[in-house]
């Protein structure tokens, strides 16, 4: 047969097929004349399998990978990496620190802090009378040694504060009246403040305490609702992330197929049982799998970089550039959840309805001071005091100013602190002091918007506590609706596998169409597809679930042990 007589016969062969095929119907009629001429040429030139552009193949793992290193990577690998790299954890571990930097600044008001004062000090003293005369007749000077110390602190119970002191000076003068020349006089005191009504309960600076004592432990609750929502992320990327390899998994097992349904029907076009456009509807679909598979691993790429993402310190992390293995694969287990004790775990344990029971103590804290600041001010002063007298003293027998002494009496700083010690010259003081403003409209309006605060705060922990249960309820109905369908996407899925079997029988017998034979084939990779997605979605829920009841800690072993600095015990808990 000559080759125009095997390009009309070809053609007049595939004109009575597409007549008799309906699905060829679905076809314009302008491209089936297009894949006629085409297949009509490649007979004519002696090709008898597909061209090298007709079925892409697969990327090799190298062509994906590249150079990267490949590391294998389980899930409590990821979340140990998570606890000691992830950024947002760090960032929120030093709040707390943050927060005990600002307590102790305010608790530094009840420190002691020592006073001193040493120096000497000079004075010519105007001769305005008799009594400031010198000996000589000269201008009379006076010449202090002070030396001084003392201690003061306020009382962190009470609201009082005491001072004590000890001053000391040494004394020279050229006054020819001066009784002690040169003179040693010490005295030591002591007082003390004790508010008996307004501040004595609380103050502004306990009130600022107590606030900020509440408010580290608010850091600390925000601190384990960031490990915990952080972890759940981790958990859900990782899930992604294994979604999105099997993904790519189910595209291979899709080219595949198209490929080796291409194949076969290239040897049936050889040994003339089928025609040659059903070999380029092969090759479409054989195209239309690989963009299908490009696709994935784009998802794929795109799943790991949102997983690193939270288990890396930066861009400078070894586990940055490398590619990530995951080694663990969801499991299916349909387990039973009881509602009503879900709720109830997560009002015991969720942070944010903690935080909102601190803010209401927080307020009562607030509404306590501004209470306290409405009583009158009433405050007991207390002092004590010795002094102690010594040095060189001048006894004069004639009552005359300036007459020399008749009598030396030596003496030092020895006699001073003697004469002290000796409770010789004691003063004491204690007084109440009383005051009360008239007229107290800031302070009541003050205390007025406190009460209207607590009140509000209330609510919304109330309202807090309501959206918990509403967050766990929907989290049970997601969890219960995603068993039903993964075992109805399992059913598909089987389904789907026997009927592109019994469709590849009947097409190898000639029963069946090479396009139904391609439909089976996307419905197989659909349901593949859908059941992948359904058993992620199902673990993905079972974490929410954890999540919004405040247990993924404890489901995954973990126990923090300090907050600020975040040592963390992880045992592997197999999830």
């Amino acid at each position: 047969m000559t080759r125009n007589g095997s390009i009309w016969m070809l053609t007049a062969v595939l004109a009575l097929s597409g007549l008799a095929t309906p699905a060829r119907a679905q076809v314009s009629d302008t491209r089936i004349r297009e894949l006629i001429m085409q297949a009509a040429d490649q007979v004519a030139n002696g090709q008898t399998t597909a061209p090298p552009g007709g079925v892409v193949q697969p990327p090799t793992a190298s062509a994906v990978s590249g150079t990267r290193a490949i590391v294998r990577l389980s899930l409590d690998d990821a979340v140990k990496a998570a606890l000691d790299k992830n950024l947002d954890i760090a960032v929120q571990r030093l709040n707390p620190e943050i927060t005990d930097i600002a307590y102790a600044s305010i608790a530094s008001v009840y420190h002691p802090s020592l006073t001193s004062t040493i120096g000497p000090q000079s004075s010519a003293i105007l001769p305005t009378s008799q009594t400031l005369l010198s000996a000589d007749g000269s201008v009379p000077n006076t010449q202090t040694m002070t030396v001084n110390g003392g201690v003061a602190q306020n009382v962190p119970w009470g609201g009082g504060a005491f001072t004590a002191s000890l001053s000391n000076f040494r004394r020279s003068t050229t006054i020819n009246n001066s009784l002690y020349n040169p003179l040693f006089q010490s005295t030591w005191s002591f007082a003390y403040v004790q508010p008996l009504l307004r501040n004595f309960r609380i103050d502004a600076t306990r009130q600022q305490l107590l606030v900020t004592k509440i408010s580290r432990d608010i850091s600390d609750l925000q601190l384990r609702s960031t490990i915990t929502n952080t972890l759940s992320n981790v958990r859900n990327a990782y899930w992604d992330y294994v979604f999105a390899v099997q993904s790519v998994d189910v595209a291979k097992q899709s080219v595949d197929l198209a490929t080796q349904l291409v194949r076969d029907n290239q040897t049936r076009v050889e040994v003339g049982t089928m025609a040659p456009i059903d070999v380029v509807q092969a090759q479409s679909q054989a195209a239309t799998q690989q963009q299908n598979l490009v696709a994935a691993q784009g998802a794929m790429r795109t799943a790991e970089l949102a997983l690193k993402r939270l288990i890396v310190s930066g861009t400078q992390d070894p586990n940055w550039n490398v590619q990530i293995d995951p080694t663990d694969r969801p499991e299916f287990r349909a387990d039973p959840i009881d509602v009503e004790a879900a709720v109830r775990r997560a009002l015991s344990e969720r942070t944010d309805v903690e935080i909102a029971k601190k803010n209401v103590e927080q307020n009562d804290v607030t509404l306590r001071f501004l209470g306290d600041q409405l009583k009158p001010q009433v405050d007991l002063q207390t002092s004590y005091g010795l002094q102690g007298l010594g040095g060189t003293q001048f006894v004069r027998s004639s009552g005359v100013l300036g007459a020399p002494p008749s009598q030396t009496i030596v003496g030092g700083l020895g006699d001073t602190f003697n004469s002290l010690f000796t409770n010789a010259f004691p003063t004491w003081t204690a007084q109440l002091v009383v005051s009360y403003p008239l007229g107290l409209s800031t302070q009541k309006a003050n205390v007025s918007r406190a009460r209207v605060q607590i009140n509000q705060v209330q609510a919304q922990l109330k309202q807090v506590e309501l959206q918990v249960a509403t967050d766990v309820t929907n989290a049970v109905i997601n969890a219960q609706t995603g068993v039903e369908r993964v075992q109805a996407a399992q059913a598909a899925r089987e389904f789907a596998q026997k009927t592109l079997e019994a469709e590849q029988s009947k097409f190898e017998v000639g029963m069946s169409t090479n396009y139904n034979v391609i439909l089976a084939q996307r419905d197989l990779a659909t349901a593949q597809s859908n059941e992948l997605q359904s058993v992620l979605n199902y673990r993905k829920s079972l974490v929410e679930l954890e999540r919004v009841q405040q247990t993924t800690l404890s489901s995954l072993n973990i126990t923090l042990l300090n907050a600020t600095g975040g040592t963390t015990t992880v045992r592997p808990a197999g999830q």
